[in-house]
């Protein structure tokens, strides 16, 4: 029914998301969005590493990004980021 293109696709997207760091930051973007510093400080980590886990996600359209003059802002990509986040809580909380 997949093809392999998008089985591999998807496999990059768990394994994208198997890090808790990566989930602190969609976790952190389900509110609203927000720059890079504010990210930072909920997470508690230092910008570059930050700036280094939001470039996976933005590769995998996870998060989109734009700057507004200096300051790049993050947001998810759309609510299939919700969804994915939310049956993963609601599998993990089922007794």
């Amino acid at each position: 029914m997949f093809d392999q293109e998008v089985l591999f696709k998807l496999a990059e997207i768990f394994k994208c998301l198997s890090d808790p760091t990566r989930l602190k930051i969609i976790k952190s973007l389900l509110e609203e969005e927000k720059n890079v510093s504010t990210i930072c400080k909920e997470i508690e980590m230092e910008q570059s590493a930050t700036s280094h886990q939001l470039k996976k996600l933005k590769d995998l359209k996870l998060v989109k990004a734009k700057k507004i003059g200096r300051e790049v802002y993050y947001s998810l990509d759309d609510d299939h980021v919700v969804e994915l986040l939310t049956a993963g809580i609601d599998h993990v909380c089922h007794d």
